[in-house]
């Protein structure tokens, strides 16, 4: 073979690979999403009604009153606009169930009453198929309920009709600080 076909041959198979190597690190920084960073918080949900991975009392329940227990918010971050509540059951046999969201609660908001919503805050749409809190209610065996607050950068311009799902996504890039309680609830 002369020598020029075999340095053409060359020049193109150091091209192909070149090409290889190029699409392979592009299409593997495309999979590799970036994960915000939250700055360090110590925003802290919490009841009197009962203590982080412990037992929810009746009342809070389909077997009491059904309605919501009271929750403590501590060390809200100064930038906040907006507090975001969503409370579910990843334990559910359909799987995730939502039991209650709230959303543009004022990040004044030093707790909820039992039995009640923030002032200006709007309550969305739960899988029980309106609005308004839905206590735990399973149909066997002990599940977790997932008190979940948000504090964001900005209200959220959703309205009552809104799912979990529209919340989630209304939210995506806007929080500062999360925090989390867990409640327990075996049905009697």
């Amino acid at each position: 073979m002369p020598r020029n076909k075999i340095i053409i041959l060359l020049a193109l198979l150091i091209l192909v690979v070149s090409v290889i190597i190029i699409v392979r690190n592009f299409s593997q920084q495309r999979k590799i999403r970036p994960v915000p960073i939250l700055p360090l918080t110590t925003m802290q949900l919490t009841s009197s009604a009962f203590q982080n991975n412990e037992h929810i009392p009746s009342q809070y329940t389909c077997d009491g009153a059904n309605v919501n227990p009271p929750l403590n918010i501590l060390e809200i971050p100064k930038e906040a606009e907006s507090l975001v509540l969503i409370v579910d059951d990843p334990d559910a046999p359909r799987g995730d169930w939502v039991h209650w969201t709230v959303w543009n609660i004022n990040p004044t908001t030093a707790s909820i009453g039992e039995n009640s919503v923030p002032s200006g805050a709007i309550e969305g749409q739960t899988d029980f198929g309106k609005s308004g809190y839905g206590g735990p209610c399973p149909p066997s065996g002990t599940h977790r309920y997932h008190f979940k607050l948000y504090a964001l950068d900005k209200e959220l311009a959703l309205d009552k009709r809104a799912k979990k799902f529209d919340l989630e996504s209304a939210m995506s890039g806007h929080t500062l600080a999360q925090s989390t309680l867990v409640g327990l609830y075996k049905r009697r």
